[in-house]
């Protein structure tokens, strides 16, 4: 998953051409790494591992970026230690956790569009803990989305059969979707975002190498090939390459290019084109993988994209 609305100071539009295709950039490769992320899982890597490889190379090179544009930036401060582990850890670890866990168990457009309930939650969290103003469009936002998850899961129906383990980790990973949204607002202030997902990322690895020992890693899981599975069945390559996409690709460079859209977009507008992530992911999955959705989740899909769009629009 991208974990791609998070917090920045305000941009200064300059090319609004470039910055739209900067963020769209991102949203499709993050859509393309959820194909390439089970496929990784359908090789018998755990999820654990695999958030365990992505936070520590994704940590890598966030902080070389940053330590050859901005050593100083590398610099961290003893107040803001707190919230930098309980950002990597509680944010962005289980983020991918959970993410990881659901795509092993559901249609990845599934599973995004249900981890894509963040926003919404965080609107709750405003109102009811900061006791903020909501604008009336977010409760819109939020039964409107509520609506759309009843329909994709066919609860009344109950014609469509959806793994309940799979869609309680999606929605244990809006929630901490929510908590890195949450928390990173609160850093971000003094601290940059490409510093502050190094770090976080950093902190993420630390926390599964106290879970997963580095050494006791299946190191010769990478070094098989495997087959890509779906409509490329006949395509092989070895699982290493495909752990590297997933880093270079599915992380750095979509996040580096994330930030560089907000240099000349608004926070908001840029969070608006990141929903084509579950379109880009639902529609890969398909030409990919053959993974389909019927016609009433593909209405409940429409439904949920439409809420999450109003609430951008209400931010």
């Amino acid at each position: 998953m991208s974990e791609a609305a998070f917090p920045v100071e305000p941009a200064r539009a300059r090319h609004a051409r470039l910055g739209y295709l900067m963020a769209a950039s991102a949203a499709i490769l993050w859509g393309v790494n959820g194909a390439v992320s089970k496929t990784i899982l359908a090789t018998g890597l755990s999820s654990e591992r695999l958030a365990e490889v992505r936070s520590l190379g994704a940590a890598a090179g966030l902080l070389t970026i940053v330590a050859v544009m901005a050593p100083r930036r590398l610099r961290i401060r003893r107040r803001e230690l707190p919230y930098l582990i309980a950002f990597g850890v509680g944010g962005l670890a289980f983020v991918q956790w959970f993410y990881f866990l659901a795509i092993h168990r559901l249609a990845i457009g599934v599973a995004l569009l249900i981890e894509y309930l963040a926003p919404l939650l965080v609107a709750l969290w405003a109102r009811f803990a900061y006791h903020e103003h909501v604008r009336r469009r977010i409760w819109i936002a939020l039964g409107l989305a509520l609506v759309g998850l009843a329909t994709i899961v066919d609860v009344f129906g109950g014609a469509t059969t959806l793994s309940t383990p799979g869609v309680a980790f999606a929605l244990a990973g809006a929630v901490a979707y929510a908590v890195y949204v949450l928390l990173a607002e609160h850093v971000v202030g003094g601290r940059d975002p490409v510093s502050l997902l190094g770090f976080g990322f950093l902190l993420a690895a630390v926390f599964w190498a106290a879970i997963a020992p580095p050494w006791s890693f299946p190191l010769s899981a990478l070094t098989h090939d495997t087959s890509l599975f779906g409509h490329l069945e006949s395509v092989h390559l070895p699982v290493w390459g495909l752990v590297l996409w997933m880093v270079v690709l599915g992380t750095i460079i979509p996040f580096f290019l994330l930030v560089s859209a907000l240099r000349h977009l608004s926070a908001s507008r840029v969070a608006i084109v990141a929903m084509l992530e579950p379109v880009a992911g639902a529609f890969v999955a398909w030409a990919w993988l053959g993974e389909s959705l019927g016609g009433l989740q593909l209405g409940g899909a429409a439904i949920v994209l439409a809420a999450i769009v109003l609430a951008q629009t209400a931010r």
